[in-house]
């Protein structure tokens, strides 16, 4: 007797700088980077993950405090999984960008987003156990929420066509 079983489809999402994302539903989460750095957080017990994407390392001022920010970011994505029903100890981080292009930058800012994010995840105790970070490339990151399984693919030049196919909408 052969019996079907349900396959649960994950959505598609891409997230812009700026932003952070811990889906209920399995969801496959793409963005972009230069200099900005990803990092997606997942709950080995739970299977479920989330991802935050910042563009500067840090911000002092409340009233101007963002997710654009790392220090922000970083502690805005572990909330997030902690309200959700995560626990500290089964989280585990990966981290992407944080590239530098001398040629278009005076200022190396992805190694401060770098050290930014490994500065908290350290701080909380939440092991990196995956990395793909600096250089010179940009990166089209995609990531599944649910299996924790990440695909990074590494440009010279971050294209309008590395935005495909989350041009007109999410």
């Amino acid at each position: 007797m052969f019996e079907r079983s349900e396959l649960t489809v994950a959505e598609n999402y891409f997230l812009k700088p700026g932003y952070i994302l811990v889906p209920r539903l399995p969801t496959v989460i793409s963005t972009v980077l230069g200099s900005c750095v990803a990092i997606c957080l997942y709950d080995r017990k739970r299977k479920a993950g989330g991802m935050s994407h910042f563009q500067m390392p840090s911000i002092s001022r409340v009233e101007e405090a963002t997710a654009r920010y790392g220090n922000v970011s970083t502690l805005a994505l572990i909330g997030m999984m902690l309200e959700d029903g995560s626990k500290i100890k089964n989280l585990e981080a990966q981290l992407f960008g944080g590239a530098f292009q001398p040629r278009t930058s005076l200022k190396n800012v992805g190694t401060e987003n770098i050290r930014v994010a490994r500065m908290i995840l350290r701080r909380r105790r939440i092991p990196i156990v995956s990395e793909d970070v600096g250089g010179e490339k940009g990166r089209k990151v995609v990531y599944n929420t649910t299996t924790n399984e990440v695909a990074v693919i590494k440009v010279d030049k971050i294209r309008q066509g590395d935005w495909f196919p989350y041009v007109a909408n999410r």
